[in-house]
């Protein structure tokens, strides 16, 4: 992990250099050949993920999560690992209860929105066990559009004079034009980035429909990316609408097809979420020996996440589910 970075105008911590040409010196070197990428998720995570790297997980609240990956995170007992808390609710939940980070830039954490507090995952960082530094969604985000735009900071007019900014690793400057005060947001290069998507090919070139939000500037600021993807098409069919490619082949380094690889969020035009089995979750934390031996029934005591899927009744429980979720895509 790299040294922490203290600023003079907050009390927050940098997790992570925000130094562009560093970072280009790592992009420079990943190959851009278009090789097959594909490999199991337990491949992938134990190739590409090592204990106390920064992880980015992408999706959005309890859409479009990288379940699979999260799960097999936890399996494979990942430690110290750092992790970008944006607009993050059962992925941070599943890593909590894995214990899998001591670090977190936090913008949106431990909620479950409409569903409530997540009773582990708010011991978690109430133990001391977890260094967090705060900004907003927003700034969040915006961390990542830096980092993609190779930038080291994005100015922003956000967040000053409040506590998120005291808490935050963020910096007041001057504009160089107009005198006026802004904030000088640090460009976030993650180590590693989970995404998961509705289509890819085995090179990487991937598709998603819907909700993106931070998703784009993500895959473009992380230094290695690993995909999960509801299913795996030629790449004919990539080509074939060239305009819905979200994430290109270079940026990616680990391609998983992984059907129903974000239950028990929602998949935007797949599948709804499993609300039932999310207040198991929720339940089930509410007592810490019940929330091991819940972790041991669906994941430590599982081989990979399709053994997980069918303790949740599998095809007939997905069907139910995409019954739930409208199929039509925005035109």
């Amino acid at each position: 992990m790299l040294d922490l970075i203290k600023t003079n105008d907050s009390v927050g911590v940098l997790f992570s250099s925000p130094d562009v040409d560093a970072a280009r010196g790592f992009f420079a070197k990943k190959s851009r050949a278009m090789t097959d990428k594909r490999m199991s998720v337990s491949e992938a995570v134990s190739g590409f993920i090592h204990d106390g790297d920064y992880l980015a997980s992408g999706g959005f609240g309890g859409v479009r999560i990288a379940t699979a990956l999260l799960h097999e995170i936890v399996r494979q007992r990942k430690t110290r690992l750092g992790l970008s808390g944006h607009t993050a609710t059962h992925d941070f939940q599943i890593l909590a209860a894995g214990k899998c980070f001591d670090r977190c830039d936090i913008a949106y954490v431990v909620g479950l929105e409409r569903r409530g507090l997540s009773p582990n995952a708010r011991r978690y960082l109430e133990s001391g066990a977890v260094q967090m530094t705060e900004w907003s969604n927003a700034t969040l985000g915006w961390r990542y559009k830096a980092a993609a735009m190779g930038l080291p900071f994005l100015p922003a007019r956000s967040v000053l004079g409040t506590d998120v900014f005291r808490y935050s690793a963020a910096k007041e400057i001057a504009c160089p034009f107009t005198g006026q005060k802004l904030l000088a947001v640090p460009a976030l290069f993650p180590d590693v980035g989970i995404i998961h998507v509705h289509r890819a090919d085995q090179y990487g070139n991937a598709h998603v429909d819907g909700i993106s939000i931070a998703d784009y500037d993500m895959a473009r600021a992380c230094k290695r990316l690993i995909l999960s993807t509801e299913r795996l098409v030629g790449t004919d069919e990539i080509r074939s609408n060239p305009c819905l490619t979200f994430i290109p082949y270079w940026l990616v380094d680990a391609v998983c097809e992984v059907r129903y690889g974000s239950y028990p969020g929602n998949m935007p035009y797949e599948y709804f979420s499993d609300e039932d089995h999310l207040s198991e979750w929720l339940e089930a934390e509410k007592d810490e020996a019940e929330l091991q031996r819940f972790l041991d029934k669906y994941i430590y005591d599982t081989r990979n996440f399709e053994e997980y899927l069918a303790l949740k009744g599998g095809e007939a429980r997905m069907k139910t589910l995409r019954g739930l979720e409208p199929l039509k895509r925005c035109q």
